[in-house]
């Protein structure tokens, strides 16, 4: 399956399985076993990937950081796609189209 280019609001996501991630202090921190590359998270990356562990739309990602953290809406979902975006160019995250109920 090829990688979606452009994640929008309306792609689900979830983590790609074969990461070792840990808690640093607040931060976190992540192997990815696939690539054996090493990825700092932060603290916000880090409650980011904790809600997708199961699939979740963009959008609903996107919400729940909302109501957690006091951000500008537009300015969090701007940010929180290119996150997601570049978890997704490294392989770290699974994408698909959402489905419709």
């Amino acid at each position: 399956m090829d990688k979606i280019k452009e994640i929008t609001r309306q792609h689900l996501i979830c983590q790609n399985e074969g990461n070792i991630v840990s808690d640093m202090d607040g931060e976190t921190v992540m192997l990815s076993i696939e690539n054996g590359k090493y990825y700092n998270l932060g603290e916000i990356g880090g409650a980011i990937w904790e809600l997708i562990k199961k699939p979740i739309t963009m959008e609903q990602l996107i919400n729940q950081l909302l109501e957690k953290y006091a951000v500008d809406p537009a300015q969090c979902e701007d940010q929180v796609i290119v996150f997601v975006n570049s978890l997704n160019k490294e392989g770290l995250v699974k994408v698909d189209e959402a489905v419709e109920v």
